[in-house]
């Protein structure tokens, strides 16, 4: 298949790549906001040298620069809210809230573009996020007495993360260009800046003092951040929300496949099969069958 001219390809060849971020931050000895600092910034560097050189120009207009400008919010508010999420309620329930932006995509479709879905997509939602409960677990040891904070984090990260995809494919709505370069290097800088702006807020450091942590960061910025976001936000005008939605909860199965094979992590038999569930009802919602 041709990834350039193959949407559904590029969409999920983007979960993929996204899905190797927290390996990268594990791999880091730096803070949260920090990682995803470099991640934005080291990104959107390093797509507008290619613009800069290409000779591309950013002319676009009030509507676009509109959109981009929300979808930066968007994407630092999902970012702070996720990373709070965590301290309340742990990575497992932490992650499965985040992911509920695939109900959030679902019903913005229905609503903002009468995208409709099919009966096999009602059931891969639901199913998924099953399998994906599976994958991640709750241990009700690490709720937080007031862990009530971090279940409206988790869900506000949720519909953070689905209006940063909806602003983003606002964005491309007059766009002729098959891949979004340009939208993604200019998102990416505007994050960098209102988390530069939340790091010394925070009153953390932007120093990165490892030579390791430099490589590591500009792997992660460049190939997970730069190209992983550029083949999904390419997708977006090109495929329904739901099956977005559903496609982005590869990012976390995969993300637990990684631990397995790179860092030996011990896995149970009703985890397996959460991977198998959610990759199944990925596979049935962007079966030709799911669309017709």
């Amino acid at each position: 298949m041709n990834l350039v001219h193959n949407h559904r390809l590029r969409l999920y060849f983007g979960a993929v790549l996204i899905s190797f971020s927290p390996i990268f931050v594990s791999l880091v000895h730096v803070d949260p906001t920090v990682s995803a600092f470099y991640r934005v910034f080291i990104g959107g560097i390093a797509l507008t040298l290619y613009l800069l050189f290409s000779r591309k120009r950013f002319n676009f207009n009030k509507s676009v620069w509109f959109f981009l400008f929300m979808a930066s919010i968007f994407f630092a508010a999902d970012l702070w809210f996720w990373h709070r999420s965590v301290i309340y309620v742990g990575p497992g329930l932490g992650t499965l809230l985040a992911n509920m932006q695939v109900f959030v995509m679902m019903i913005a479709g229905i609503f903002f573009y009468k995208q409709m879905p099919t009966r096999v997509q009602l059931f891969s939602v639901p199913f998924a996020v099953i399998g994906l409960f599976m994958i991640v677990g709750l241990d009700w040891n690490e709720l937080k007495p007031n862990y009530q904070m971090g279940i409206i984090f988790g869900l506000l990260t949720a519909i953070c993360y689905s209006s940063y995809l909806i602003s983003m494919r606002q964005a491309q709505q007059n766009e002729s260009s098959i891949i979004p370069i340009r939208e993604v290097a200019v998102m990416s800088l505007m994050v960098s800046v209102i988390l530069a702006f939340t790091a010394f807020y925070e009153n953390e450091s932007l120093v990165v003092s490892n030579t390791n942590d430099y490589l590591v960061l500009i792997v992660y910025g460049v190939g997970s951040h730069a190209i992983g976001g550029i083949m999904i936000a390419s997708a977006l005008v090109r495929v329904t929300t739901t099956e977005v939605g559903i496609a982005l909860l590869l990012q976390p199965t995969l993300s637990f496949v990684w631990e397995i094979l790179f860092f030996n992590k011990s896995f149970s038999m009703i985890e397996s099969a959460g991977v198998i569930i959610v990759l199944y009802s990925i596979f049935l919602s962007s079966h030709r069958k799911a669309r017709s």
